[in-house]
């Protein structure tokens, strides 16, 4: 059974004596598999069934390269999760919000999505940021990242990658069956906005995965989708990796 050690952890105030005590802890562990650290998240005695699903792993190893990256493990495998289910349904895929299109690469690595002919992925993100912008600045922002991302997925006639701002981009490139949705935009407005065009284009049986939900950081997301969901009838569910979850 594998472990996942990475010391990637947010909000810290010092980082060397915070990964020294997770580290004591560590040691204190009787059975030392099934250890995950990293990304706000230290558990043990876990089966961490992700580390030994061979496709995924392969994916991930290849395309994961910086610690962030590698440190939210947990969370691509939950998006895999998603994409593998809508591949049960009819519709496309969606995120918005793809940054540099690592978890989606993973992804479609994993499910052979350049395989699946019949299906879309489509992404979005502004790719760049300036101070008048509402989203906050990612490290990779810049004018080159949109060509850099499209040229990540050269080799998938079937992902689309736009350039806009969620929601008004919508209207000129979106499907109209969704069988998978990842909301990671940092921004409650724009995810309100995205989830009044959208939504209601998920099939039944669809996952929408709201990547900031759980986060204290970004608690305004869950404030402003809390009221948004339950007047359809939904209640999302927080998880341990400050995603959110929805079953359409």
């Amino acid at each position: 059974m594998a472990n996942h050690l990475t010391t990637a952890f947010f909000g810290l105030n010092d980082s060397n004596g915070f990964v020294e005590g997770i580290q004591k802890a560590v040691n204190c562990i009787g059975l030392q598999q099934g250890i995950y650290t990293g990304d706000n998240l230290f558990t043990y005695n876990r089966n961490l069934g992700f580390l030994e699903d061979e496709a995924f792993m392969a994916a991930f190893r290849e395309h994961a390269q910086t610690p962030i990256e590698q440190a939210v493990i947990w969370r691509m495998s939950t998006i895999l999760w998603g994409v593998r289910n809508g591949l049960r349904l009819e519709g496309d895929f969606v995120e918005c919000a793809c940054y540099k299109g690592t978890t989606v690469r993973v992804v479609c690595d994993a499910v052979d999505f350049g395989a699946h002919s019949d299906r879309h992925y489509y992404l979005y993100d502004l790719f760049d940021h300036d101070p008048s912008q509402p989203h906050h600045a990612m490290p990779e922002h810049s004018k080159e990242l949109y060509g850099q991302v499209k040229a990540r997925f050269s080799g998938f006639p079937n992902v689309t990658v736009t350039q806009g701002r969620v929601p008004d981009v919508l209207e000129q490139v979106a499907p109209q069956k969704i069988a998978f949705m990842h909301l990671d935009m940092n921004n409650a407005e724009a995810e309100i906005g995205a989830l009044e065009v959208l939504f209601d284009r998920m099939v039944p049986g669809a996952i929408l995965v709201l990547d900031d939900y759980g986060w204290l950081g970004y608690r305004a997301q869950k404030l402003a989708e809390d009221p948004w969901f339950a007047k359809r009838g939904y209640h999302v569910l927080e998880m341990p990796t400050g995603q959110g979850l929805v079953i359409k």
